[in-house]
């Protein structure tokens, strides 16, 4: 159970490492993600530097890690949401802070929309309204965006177990003070 447990967490943190944007921007440009724009190595700024080919492959590789790493989680612990959301806490850690990159990542949007995806995936289309609606009256994408994330641990609270909401919750609390803290 121990060393599961320890491999689960190993192999999110390394896999959440694996900052598409940065590797997608090295591929395309031969630059440094976090030297470009905004300095973030996440997929909105690799799509403004990139276009939308950079920004499909960013989105597609980084979701990608986040629903290999939770497969595999399932695989180790069968319908245990505790440790996906442990694997999901140790994918968000890795996307934010990198060792390969000097612990300088993305915020971990994609990160922790895809895990909700794969965790409470009615949660997507309800916060897709939400987005809808909130973009209409604020005109402002990461507003609307970050607001409309907090449909996620409500949705979590009513379809799934108290705790999910919770840890839903407390990583959405992660991606905003990653937000509020690089502007």
């Amino acid at each position: 159970m121990l060393l599961k447990l320890i491999t689960i967490i190993l192999l999110s943190y390394f896999l959440g490492g694996f900052t598409a944007a940065y590797y997608v921007t090295k591929w395309m440009s031969g630059r440094d993600i976090r030297k470009l724009g905004s300095g973030n190595a996440g997929a909105k700024n690799a799509g403004r530097q990139l276009g939308k080919k950079g920004l499909f492959y960013t989105l597609l590789l980084d979701i990608a890690k986040v629903i290999i790493a939770l497969y595999i989680t399932t695989i180790f612990f069968p319908q245990n949401e505790i440790m996906l959301l442990i694997s999901t806490f140790f994918l968000l850690m890795g996307h934010i802070l990198p060792m390969q990159l000097g612990f300088k990542g993305g915020k971990g949007v994609v990160v922790f929309l895809a895990s909700t995806l794969f965790l409470v995936p009615i949660a997507i289309p309800v916060l897709g309204i939400g987005f809808g609606i909130g973009y209409l009256f604020i005109r402002k994408f990461t507003i609307a965006g970050l607001i409309s994330m907090a449909s996620i641990p409500i949705t979590a609270w009513i379809v799934e177990e108290y705790y999910v909401a919770i840890g839903l919750f407390i990583l959405l609390l992660i991606v905003v003070h990653q937000h509020i803290k690089r502007k």
